[in-house]
């Protein structure tokens, strides 16, 4: 064994010399493919000869060492980050964009009938709560609710809510049952508040209030029901593909979108914190709102009908991924 060693560790030395490089040339990356085989054989016929011994495992670390230079290296993270914001993410945020407009106006025409539906009808106020009580919920606990905490633990509250309530969305809509559900629940609590405060005459605060951060907010909320509902939609109608590969690969593309809405909510969070209870103008703060909703819109638009046109699903590699079997 001693014979051996002295023969063949210039070759381990070699290897590991490589393995250890940070730019291969096209002559090193062959030699080091040459050298891992042949250490590979050499690592065999020591086991074969002898139990495991600190050669072995000496072997063994600088093969695996090897081994990540042509297979499992680890990415640029840099070059991952910008694979998502400018690519990934756009082009998820894209392929949702008319399913995320057709469930906003059903939002908004649930919540506008229950809104009309509870201010017109007395019956509806008195079941909600006394005069009294009413009073208090549409002079100051509607108002107070945006300052009463302080900002920062307020947004982080807001946050941490909503991207809860979004990534529920994203993971239960393969059921198809708990998106429509959560619309028409989301729905129906908005519009009765509304509906509280159109009859009391408060409608103009309803909108002050809610507008500034609920613009980006609720749109968040429409993006994931229609990420849960397209993941829904992949295994009733696979197409070509099988139903489990159809629904992994719908799946794969669009969790993307609940990491996006991290930091989308995190932005209306910060909005619904600092600029909803704020001094400034009704319509500063409105416009402050638009101008969230409308760089998200640019956003997608733009880049995502460019990386959408480039062929980009927002799927992993086909390395990641793994193969797939086409149905027949």
């Amino acid at each position: 064994m001693d014979a051996f060693t002295a023969v063949h560790r210039p070759q381990w030395e070699r290897l590991k010399s490589l393995a250890r490089k940070r730019r291969l040339d096209g002559a090193e990356a062959d030699e080091l493919l040459e050298l891992y085989q042949s250490v590979s054989a050499q690592l065999s016929l020591i086991r074969s000869v002898t139990a495991e011994s600190a050669l072995s495992a000496q072997l063994s670390a600088i093969l695996a060492q090897a081994r990540t230079r042509f297979t499992g290296a680890k990415s640029n993270i840099f070059a991952d980050t910008a694979q998502f914001f400018v690519v990934s993410l756009p082009a998820a945020f894209y392929r949702l964009r008319w399913l995320t407009v057709i469930i906003g106006a059903v939002f908004v025409a649930i919540a506008s009938l229950f809104a009309v539906w509870t201010a017109g009808n007395p019956g509806v106020l008195a079941a909600m709560g006394s005069d009294a009580q009413l009073q208090q919920l549409v002079n100051h606990d509607f108002v107070n609710y945006y300052s009463e905490n302080p900002a920062a633990s307020f947004a982080g509250a807001v946050w941490t809510n909503n991207a809860w309530i979004a990534a529920q969305c994203v993971a239960f809509g393969v059921t198809g049952i708990f998106i429509p559900y959560q619309i028409f629940m989301n729905a129906q609590n908005v519009g009765m508040t509304a509906g509280v405060m159109f009859a009391y005459d408060r409608g103009d605060v309803f909108f002050s209030y809610i507008l500034p951060h609920g613009l980006m907010e609720l749109s968040a909320i429409f993006i994931a029901a229609a990420a849960g509902l397209r993941i829904f939609w992949s295994w009733v109608s696979p197409g070509p593909r099988t139903r489990l590969d159809s629904l992994a690969r719908e799946g794969r593309s669009l969790v993307t979108v609940a990491v996006g809405l991290v930091l989308v909510l995190f932005v209306s969070g910060l909005v619904e914190a600092f600029v909803t209870p704020s001094p400034l103008p009704v319509w500063a703060k409105i416009s402050i709102g638009a101008l969230v909703l409308a760089a998200y819109w640019v956003y997608t638009l733009i880049l995502g009908r460019k990386a959408v046109l480039a062929g980009e699903y927002g799927d992993l590699s086909e390395d990641d991924a793994g193969a797939s079997v086409r149905s027949v």
